[in-house]
């Protein structure tokens, strides 16, 4: 009890220094955590070592990843590449199913890039297709926040899943294949959901504004912006795949290239070159310090540190022993895949950010993998995709992507809360009802 009670005390230590006093997060994990060390009695030494070894141990896994994923939806963005999948999607649904198609460019777009960037980028298509198709703005600008929202928790290359992923020592491209089978499902229910609330908002779209900083001479083609995204996620699927006990390739030279290509980071390293061959015209300066790649790094950054600080965290509560304490206390509980849901579900509703909530449950959650019947390959995998829908929920005030939308598009406080927060709760809700579902056959 004296354990849960410090654990507690952390968290909300941690909580009210992000959420009250706007600390920066990588902070408040970092000396959270060593408060609980202090705190639970760990030995000096053992705390200083649960520093470094989950820092460096992290990063050492995740660091790249989140950075060559950065890179990647930098490139797309700047050089106009993520606006050329949103349009060829468009063109593929047609205009009359526009919140099919915004829905489903929010997704796409979200996967590479961050969602606030996604939303920012889509806005003016979602403005422009509300005043052509008579569409109320609401229902556009709500079908790319949850298209966007879905995929952001649920697939990588998005750094939260990444670090979910590293932190738990789950499989990169299982994830990737159940969170997108996963991620799909849940935009089904928000569809019907635009539909019924969304659609009855009368908001309208204002068009005095200019919509973008500065047009693009000449976009990439559809088929080179869409490189970047597709290839890494199925050279990670294929090497998955490799990996079988079965052996579905054989053991030979191409299940050897597959297994390398396929490593995450060599399989990302190879989408951050595809998206190198975006720029109309390429320019060295773009891959220096104080270019493109300079800015990719000025964004990963913060979360590089952010998800080094959760690691500490999560070492500091292994040699802890709470997983040992776990064990001895819940042995009759069944908590099972909610309980990740649950605690990342309340850790975004308390502080906002899901890539947070995410890193912090992963690195409370695995040392109690083995105590909680997670442990086992397929289960790591949907953990993490339970820890990234309990992070879809829910977005409001303390959200900076809830300002995003609803400042962007004119939405007042309470129809953002009408419309984006409980768009969020129910596409929370459905993710983790599909993933235990799932679990049940697998």
């Amino acid at each position: 009890m004296l354990t849960l009670l410090i654990i507690l005390f952390a968290l909300a230590l941690i909580l009210i220094a992000i959420v009250k006093y706007d600390i920066h997060p990588f902070l408040a994990l970092f000396v959270g955590a060593i408060v609980y060390g202090l705190l639970s009695g760990m030995p000096v030494d053992l705390i200083l070592k649960s520093i470094t070894d989950g820092f460096g141990g992290v990063l050492g896994s995740i660091g790249l990843l989140i950075l060559l994923g950065v890179i990647m939806g930098t490139f797309l963005e700047k050089t106009g590449g993520a606006l050329v999948i949103a349009e060829k999607i468009l063109s593929w649904i047609g205009e009359k199913s526009v919140t099919v198609a915004m829905l489903l460019s929010g997704y796409i777009l979200s996967i590479p890039v961050f969602g606030d960037s996604t939303f920012i980028m889509l806005n003016p298509i979602s403005k422009s297709l509300s005043l052509k198709s008579k569409v109320p703005y609401a229902a556009t600008t709500i079908a790319v926040a949850l298209g966007a929202t879905a995929s952001h928790s649920l697939v990588p290359p998005t750094p939260g899943p990444i670090a979910t992923a590293g932190i738990l020592e789950a499989d990169l491209g299982m994830i990737i294949f159940w969170g997108l089978i996963v991620s799909l499902i849940t935009l089904v229910p928000s569809y019907f959901f635009i539909r019924k609330v969304c659609l009855k908002i009368p908001l309208e779209p204002k068009v005095a504004e200019v919509e973008v900083g500065k047009t693009i001479p000449k976009p990439p083609t559809a088929f080179s912006s869409f490189l970047p995204v597709i290839v890494p996620l199925i050279l990670i699927i294929l090497a998955s795949i490799a990996k079988y006990p079965t052996l579905p390739f054989g053991e030979n030279m191409f299940t050897t290239v597959i297994l390398f290509v396929g490593s995450p980071v060599i399989a990302l390293l190879i989408g951050a070159f595809l998206s190198f061959t975006l720029p109309a015209k390429f320019d060295r300066k773009l891959l220096s310090s104080t270019g493109w790649i300079g800015e990719a790094m000025l964004i990963a950054a913060p979360v590089i540190l952010i998800t080094g600080a959760g690691g500490v965290f999560g070492k500091m509560l292994q040699n802890s022993g709470i997983g040992d304490m776990v064990s001895a206390n819940m042995s009759s509980a069944n908590w099972g895949i909610f309980l990740p849901f649950l605690i990342a579900f309340a850790l975004k509703t308390a502080q906002g950010s899901s890539t947070v909530a995410m890193i912090t449950t992963a690195s409370i959650i695995a040392p109690l993998l083995v105590s909680l019947g997670l442990d086992s390959e397929t289960m790591r995998v949907f953990a993490a995709l339970s820890i990234g829908a309990g992070a879809i929920a829910i977005s409001h005030a303390n959200d900076s992507f809830f300002w995003a939308v609803t400042q962007l598009s004119g939405l007042s406080i309470k129809q953002g809360n009408q419309t984006h927060s409980l768009g969020t709760l129910i596409m929370s809700v459905t993710a983790i009802s599909v993933i235990y579902l799932i679990t049940l056959f697998v």
